[in-house]
């Protein structure tokens, strides 16, 4: 009888052993901080801290820049003003000292407009051979009339003579689209105390803003 109890209490500690052995190599569930509840499913990954450094957007690269020139002419008035009539203008400027007609493009009327400015053959060849080479000879003179005060001088304004601009009609001077157009405008800067200027001969206009056409005299 006593055999009996014993040959039992022992069947019985096995078999809690044997479930407490199970339990150990069990992997305990993970929280899943979406429902609330406990689940084997993998947490997905945490947000962004909002401490973050915020490159992640200066590193997502700019969308291209859409040449105007491409764009249909307006009858804006253009003004004497704004970041890219200033970024236009230095550019000029700093062709002039630095006498490299290239830094001057994003002054000069693009390309693009003039092709649909003008009603004559080939206007790409007449821009590049006739008006941008009389450009490059314009930049390198104006740096010869600044001569060794080139890199003392301090660009002041383009002053452009807005009160006597005017709108040129389509058909007038081989034009088939029309724009703004000014005569007389100055670049002036400053060498020491002496204030002086180089005359800008002709802007003209493309959706409301200036662009060179003739730097000196007509070509």
């Amino acid at each position: 009888m006593k055999r009996r109890r014993i040959a039992k209490r022992i069947g019985a500690l096995l078999g809690v052993l044997s479930v407490a052995s199970a339990c150990e190599h069990r992997e305990p569930p993970a929280w899943d901080a979406g429902s609330g509840s406990l689940s084997a499913e993998p947490l997905p990954p945490p947000p962004p801290s909002l401490d973050a450094s915020p490159s992640a957007a200066a590193d997502t690269p700019d969308a291209p820049a859409v040449d105007p020139g491409t764009l249909p002419q307006t009858r804006d008035r253009p003004r004497s003003s704004g970041p890219a009539y200033e970024a236009r203008v230095r550019s000029l400027w700093d062709a002039i000292v630095a006498d490299d007609p290239d830094r001057a493009m994003p002054a000069f009327f693009p390309v693009t407009a003039y092709k649909q400015v003008k009603a004559i053959p080939s206007p790409e060849s007449d821009w590049k051979h006739r008006l941008v080479a009389a450009f490059a000879r314009d930049i390198h003179r104006l740096h010869e009339r600044l001569g060794k005060h080139a890199s003392d001088a301090t660009f002041v304004e383009l002053e452009v003579a807005s009160e006597r601009a005017r709108w040129v009609e389509p058909g007038e001077e081989s034009n088939k689209v029309g724009y703004w157009r000014v005569y007389g405008s100055k670049i002036r800067y400053q060498v020491g105390d002496n204030a002086t200027a180089l005359d800008v001969t002709s802007l003209i206009s493309w959706r409301g803003e200036w662009y060179v056409v003739h730097l000196s005299g007509f070509k």
